[in-house]
């Protein structure tokens, strides 16, 4: 009986940072070889690092604070996560009415200036989150929400909820890349 052993050289190398990445980061790109082959294949490992050194808090006065013990918004790894945005007036912490466009439009200058706190702008969204008490009013927010974002618009969600928090009829989350 013959017995034989293969072995697999790996090998790590580390690309210049490379300023056009969403990711805009370093990641680790490596190269297997198995025996008996010339041919490398190479793959890319994009791991999250749990240093906590790299998430930062955003925060504005500009917008409603945050109603329990979350944060406006998060900058970790070049992103921004702006948590779910209401149609608060930021002085009063009192929604701006109960109709859903005024609550929509609300809403989203607020979240400009959480974007504008973090060095975001709209046209750094990539993904937003749409919750609506009621998705009759789909079609008035869309009609809103379009005058916000330049082609192409984000990727989106919209969900009908139970409830949102303080009874609002629209809640608004997004994810942007810096």
């Amino acid at each position: 009986m013959t017995s034989s052993i293969s072995t697999i050289t790996t090998s790590f190398t580390f690309p210049e940072k490379n300023i056009s990445s969403p990711l805009n980061h370093r990641a680790p790109t490596t190269s297997v070889s198995f025996p008996g082959s010339h041919r490398s294949k190479p793959f890319t490992c994009l791991a999250v690092s749990t240093d906590t050194g790299i998430k930062e808090a955003v925060k504005t006065d500009k917008a409603p604070a945050a109603l329990g013990p979350y944060s406006q918004a998060i900058k970790a790894n070049n992103t921004v996560f702006v948590s779910g945005v209401l149609g608060l007036i930021p002085e009063t912490g009192k929604f701006v009415s109960e109709n859903v466009e005024e609550q929509t439009e609300q809403v989203m200058k607020n979240m400009g200036e959480i974007l504008k706190a973090s060095g975001a702008t709209y046209s750094s969204v990539v993904k937003t989150t749409i919750m609506l008490a009621d998705l009759k009013d789909f079609k008035k927010v869309n009609e809103i929400y379009a005058k916000y974002f330049p082609a192409p618009a984000p990727a989106r969600s919209t969900y009908q909820v139970a409830a949102l928090p303080l009874d609002a009829r629209i809640e608004i989350e997004c994810i942007a890349v810096l």
